[in-house]
């Protein structure tokens, strides 16, 4: 895999890298059939069930590109461009960025969702003050993965502590000691970094872009609604899909009422608002439309390709479940990680290691909830045995499985930021301060026994 990016760099996702994992798989399932014994029956069960467990994501995906290409359509995406320029200047948007992705991803409990909405329009705002991609796009997923843990909405952040066997506020509590101090080192070197980058971006870039935004777009605050009713849904606990789906529904809604002039533009032809509008609406949902004006940063930041830009990725999600499954199922992953349990002899080992078999998992299985519910079944009896309390492995998996996931170009969580936000992997990955350091914050206090939770010897006994 590693050859394979260093070929074909950011097209890999195009259909290297997918068949990079099948490849792998075959070798693997050869082994589990010709070496293991096992039958085809037994490993296509196990490929089925693991591209199964993928679904919900594959499903989020789908939704993900449609909000995409109706919130572009109706003008929600450039308003918030728009004013973005007007408030954040270089120096702060860095912070500013981590910030707002982490307050977001912490109503709604999903970095995916903060990407994918108020992800996108930053990522904008950035690249028209001239920012670098990557580095942007480090400061919004630092931001929306720390959002994402320390939420109780969060998917990952209930299933680390049902893994570990503690409770959901014990988890968020004990994880803070860790995951406060490590934003806060990411929020001071995107500081240090705001201040002294030299922005390609002047003023009068960033007037001229904003006056083509308004001159093609009807800007009104009243766009806004849509985001919110979103995440609105989402702090109500109304599940990602059908939030997600009303989110894109209602993206059409408010193009058909605020930009009659680009939805006849986009529907390229004569005939009723009415039929115009439902053509215009369709594209967008699935397709790949772009808004043309006289400037080519503002072009670059209004192109989106609608469901079918989702496609590769979702290649790319079931290639990977195919080559974790035939691993789970074979028990090659387990043999992997009982071969490094036999090494662990202290504390700050036990934990160094559940934090290399998460990463581990992350490379191997390409999904952070196998990557969280693997090595939690595995060192959850460790654990106790030892006398540690469950929420010190809890912790463990999020510091090191929910957050390193979206560093891997070939994982789900990889591969989707990547392509939601349409920056590779391998070029935002050195900026994302925070998922680069929280595995070894969890690793530095396990050696330092900082904070380390002990059985009482009445609760051992019991």
């Amino acid at each position: 895999m590693i050859i394979n990016i260093q070929i074909f760099g950011t097209d890999s996702l195009s259909g290297s890298n997918q068949m990079v994992l099948i490849l792998s798989a075959t070798v693997a399932g050869v082994i589990a059939i010709f070496k293991l014994g096992l039958s085809w029956e037994t490993l296509q069960d196990g490929i089925v069930k693991s591209i199964s467990s993928a679904m919900s994501a594959i499903l989020i995906l789908f939704l993900i590109g449609s909000l995409a290409g109706t919130w572009l359509l109706s003008g929600i995406v450039p308003a918030m461009i728009f004013y973005g320029l007007k408030v954040l200047s270089p120096e702060i948007f860095l912070i500013a960025a981590c910030f707002i992705s982490a307050v977001v991803s912490i109503a709604t409990g999903s970095s995916w969702t903060t990407v994918a909405t108020v992800g996108v329009a930053l990522l904008g705002i950035g690249k028209a003050l001239g920012f670098e991609e990557g580095i942007i796009a480090g400061a919004i997923i630092s931001g929306a993965y720390f959002g994402d843990k320390m939420s109780p909405l969060s998917d990952t952040t209930n299933l680390a502590p049902a893994m570990a066997g503690t409770d959901l506020f014990t988890h968020i509590r004990y994880m803070a000691k860790t995951t406060v101090p490590t934003i806060v080192i990411t929020l001071i070197l995107f500081g240090v970094i705001g201040l002294n980058y030299e922005t390609a971006g002047s003023v009068e870039e960033v007037r001229a872009i904003s006056t083509v935004i308004s001159s093609k777009f009807n800007v009104s605050g009243w766009l806004f609604i849509v985001p919110l009713v979103v995440i609105g849904m989402i702090v109500k606990k109304v599940p990602a899909i059908p939030a997600l789906l009303a989110g894109a529904l209602l993206g059409g809604v408010f193009a058909v009422i605020f930009q009659p002039e680009i939805v006849a533009a986009i529907a390229n032809e004569a005939g009723s608002y009415v039929y115009l509008s439902f053509k215009a609406v369709m594209l967008a949902l699935y397709g790949e439309i772009a808004i043309v004006t006289d400037n080519d940063v503002v072009n670059e930041l209004l192109v989106t390709g609608g469901m079918a830009g989702m496609l590769n990725t979702i290649w790319l999600i079931v290639c990977a479940m195919v080559l974790g499954g035939i691993m789970e199922e074979s028990g090659m992953l387990r043999v992997l990680a009982e071969a490094v349990i036999k090494k662990v002899h202290s504390v700050g080992s036990l934990i160094a290691s559940t934090a290399a078999t998460c990463m581990f998992f992350n490379l191997t299985t390409s999904d952070q909830y196998l990557a969280i519910l693997v090595p939690g079944r595995m060192y959850a009896d460790v654990y106790r045995k030892r006398g540690l309390k469950p929420e010190n492995l809890s912790r463990t998996l999020e510091d090191s499985a929910t957050v390193t996931s979206v560093l891997v170009p070939w994982n789900t969580c990889g591969a989707t930021q990547a392509s939601v936000l349409g920056v590779a992997t391998l070029t935002y990955a050195p900026y994302c301060f925070f998922n680069i350091i929280s595995p070894f914050m969890t690793i530095l206090y396990g050696y330092l026994k900082i904070g380390i939770h002990y059985y009482e010897p009445e609760e051992e006994l019991a």
